[in-house]
C-alpha cells in the first residue's frame, strides 16, 4: 500500500530564515506558490486561509522526498519553544542520513546552526539532534558500515 515517503509540511513564521536552513540541508527551492480559497481552506480545516507554500526538493534523493513550508499570512501563527522538549506526544522529529555526520555538523556550526547535545552511536548509527526552523527537532544519521 505505502512505497515512501513524499513530503514533509512545516508550518513556519520566518520563510527566509526557514528556507535558508534547509538549503544548508541540500534542499533547493522548486515551487513557490501562495495558498487560498474555498477548496483549500476546507482541506487543511481552517477557515480563511492565505498562506506561502514553498516546495524545497532534497537534492538528489531517491525516491524525490519534499519538505514544504507553509507560512500563513491568514490566520496568524506563533512559534512555541515547548517544541524542543522532545518528551511529549505527536510529531517528535524528522531523521535525514548523512553520509559523514561530523563533516555535517561541523559545516552546521560554521553556519548558525544549533547543534543539541553530542553526536552518539546507536542501534548501527552515529546519531545527532539539531535544532531547525520553529523550533523544530532535525536529527541526523551516519549509517556505519553501510
Amino acid at each position: 500500500m505505502i512505497k515512501n515517503p513524499d513530503h514533509v509540511t512545516i508550518a513556519v513564521t520566518n520563510l527566509e530564515k526557514s528556507q535558508k536552513f534547509f538549503e544548508l540541508l541540500d534542499f533547493e527551492l522548486e515551487i513557490t506558490d501562495v495558498i487560498s480559497g474555498d477548496k483549500i481552506s476546507k482541506y487543511l480545516e481552517v477557515p480563511n486561509v492565505q498562506a506561502d507554500h514553498l516546495t524545497m526538493v532534497l537534492k538528489n534523493a531517491e525516491p524525490r522526498f519534499e519538505i514544504q513550508l507553509l507560512h500563513f499570512r491568514t490566520p496568524r501563527i506563533f512559534s512555541d519553544s515547548n517544541l524542543l522538549n522532545l518528551a511529549r506526544p505527536g510529531y517528535n522529529h524528522l531523521c535525514l542520513r548523512v553520509d559523514d555526520i561530523e563533516f555535517s555538523v561541523d559545516y552546521l556550526k560554521k553556519n548558525g546552526v544549533h547543534i543539541r547535545g553530542q553526536i552518539i552511536e546507536y542501534l548501527s548509527r552515529k546519531l545527532v539532534y539539531i535544532e531547525g526552523p520553529e523550533y523544530i527537532t532535525i536529527e541526523l544519521a551516519e549509517w556505519l558500515n553501510g
